[in-house]
């Protein structure tokens, strides 16, 4: 069976990282990992290709070589899906769709003609579709009751991948998060009790991305990696000998809840094993906004301090805020600000709230009657609401755009910046030479080392070019430069990274900014 394995195109938003690509040469952030562990999972002697939206489009070569076409996509690439969908169906192809959105709203892909509908995880609906094509059942929804046990879970179809499309490539260690946060979707798809690949499964992965040629980033995607403490702990003890025995290849990042800042141990091993930044929901820095939420994993410690100990031994926070919460009074907007800026948070991804469905929130608003389900997309991005508010929707995404304008400016962005690092103590080698002990081996490059170098001096002399020479505020990007060479020169090149990353908060500011000054013109 030919297969076509198509990942929607992703709209413009925190995730996009447009900037980033074109500084380092690529061409989106991540592979779609659901689309290669679903083909994975498929009879070995089917043929595959893979066309990623955002990286390149389908084109009539591809259409004429299929005779069937998987689609998967999360909420957000709702759009994209429904017409890649239609495209297929009226070529006359076999079309399977499955992913986040068809599991959550079945009946849109299916109108939209989806021959069949995998709802829920492939390991253990892939086996049944498998039967239904073969024994030439009638197509419809193909859904098992349960949780998959992910020790079956196999090595994705890393070689499927184009690498040089991608700034990171991801892997996968649990799905499932113990908490249960009322606006939050992962319970409902994953479930509330996680799941785990056991550590030889995770270096196996590892051990396909090493032999494939990958060296670089790869982000660890579980919905919390720290759900389950003695899980983290497990994958950790072998990945930082792994690491070691073959070079540090990888450096990571991954999601974890904000009570890692109170587990110094935990901090220890992820930074003894390369990664170096973590995602955080903070949500809102509003107690009677998380109580009503459920994130009362973020009420059990101080927040100031539990991401103070994170940034302190070594890991940068990348920290999630939403306006738009029941519960929330005028000025949120204002208060996210004065928190990310007294706890010198670089990097912030602000949402206003969009409400998921089937997910507790959803539940209790329709019962209220606010819930506008017509307007449902997964876009976060400050469009207009699928929900009545408690608060005027006016009132709310302006003060979304307004806190945009001031955690994006590029000044108060590199002060940050400047002052996280500042904080962050020195490098494992650095310290280990400070000491006179033997450091740990430098990382291995790419397969091809003067192309990865010369990529990466291609985005060092971009960001000079931007930050450095034609910006505004070149001269605070040179003295905050030579600031961190003198007091902690070991973290320089991954503060030049982060820097860098600020050419995407950069431009995702100008667009809501350059509508409200059309707006206001006579």
């Amino acid at each position: 069976m030919r297969t076509l394995l198509l990942n929607p195109e992703m709209p413009a938003s925190f995730w996009s990282f447009k900037q980033s690509c074109e500084l380092a040469g690529r061409k989106t952030l991540l592979p779609p990992l659901g689309l290669i562990t679903v083909a994975a999972l498929l009879p070995r002697e089917w043929e595959f290709r893979l066309v990623d939206l955002n990286t390149r489009q389908v084109n009539e070569a591809d259409w004429a070589w299929a005779e069937s076409v998987m689609i998967s996509g999360m909420l957000v690439q709702k759009e994209g899906l429904l017409a890649l969908t239609r495209e297929a169906k009226q070529r006359g192809k076999t079309v399977v769709v499955g992913g986040p959105y068809p599991t959550s709203l079945p009946q849109e892909a299916l109108d939209a003609g989806a021959d069949f509908l995998i709802r829920g995880e492939g390991e253990n609906t892939i086996p049944l579709f498998l039967s239904a094509l073969k024994e030439g059942k009638r197509p419809g929804i193909i859904e098992r009751k349960g949780k998959p046990d992910l020790t079956t879970s196999p090595v994705p179809r890393f070689d499927l991948l184009n690498f040089d499309h991608y700034i990171d490539l991801s892997l996968q260690t649990s799905r499932g998060c113990p908490f249960d946060c009322e606006f939050c979707d992962v319970v409902n798809l994953y479930g509330r009790k996680p799941r785990y690949k056991n550590p030889q499964q995770v270096l196996a992965e590892l051990e396909t991305l090493y032999r494939l040629g990958w060296r670089g980033e790869v982000f660890i995607s579980d919905d919390n990696f720290i759900g389950n403490q003695n899980h983290a702990r497990a994958i950790l003890d072998e990945l930082i000998p792994w690491m070691q025995g073959h070079g540090e290849p990888f450096g990571f990042w991954t999601q974890t809840s904000v009570n890692l800042g109170f587990q110094p141990d935990l901090v220890n091993l992820l930074t003894a094993a390369n990664f170096g930044h973590i995602f955080i929901g903070i949500e809102s820095p509003d107690e009677a906004v998380l109580t009503l939420n459920r994130k009362y994993q973020n009420l059990r410690n101080p927040l100031d301090q539990s991401l103070a100990n994170i940034t302190a031994n070594g890991l940068s926070v990348v920290a999630s805020f939403i306006i738009g919460f029941d519960q929330e009074q005028p000025g949120a907007g204002d208060r996210i600000c004065t928190f990310v800026e007294k706890n010198n948070i670089p990097l912030v991804m602000l949402n206003t709230l969009e409400v998921l469905p089937n997910t507790s929130l959803w539940d209790r608003l329709k019962k209220e009657g606010r819930l506008l389900e017509t307007r449902t997309s997964g876009n976060t991005g400050g469009g207009r609401l699928n929900y009545l508010p408690t608060r005027p929707e006016a009132q709310i995404l302006t003060e979304y755009v307004d806190a945009l304008d001031r955690l994006y400016e590029p000044r108060r962005y590199l002060s940050r910046t400047y002052r996280s690092f500042l904080t962050m103590r020195p490098t494992r080698r650095h310290l280990a030479l400070q000491k006179g002990e033997k450091a740990r081996p430098r990382v291995k490059k790419e397969r091809s080392p003067f192309r990865g170098a010369l990529r990466e001096l291609t985005g060092l002399l971009k960001l000079i070019w931007r930050q450095g020479v034609k910006a505004d505020y070149r001269w605070q990007f040179w003295r905050q430069l030579v600031g961190i060479y003198q007091k902690n020169p070991s973290r320089l090149r991954k503060y030049l990274h982060s820097c860098s990353m600020g050419e995407n908060m950069f431009q995702l500011r100008e667009e809501p900014l350059k509508s409200r000054q059309a707006k206001v013109r006579p």
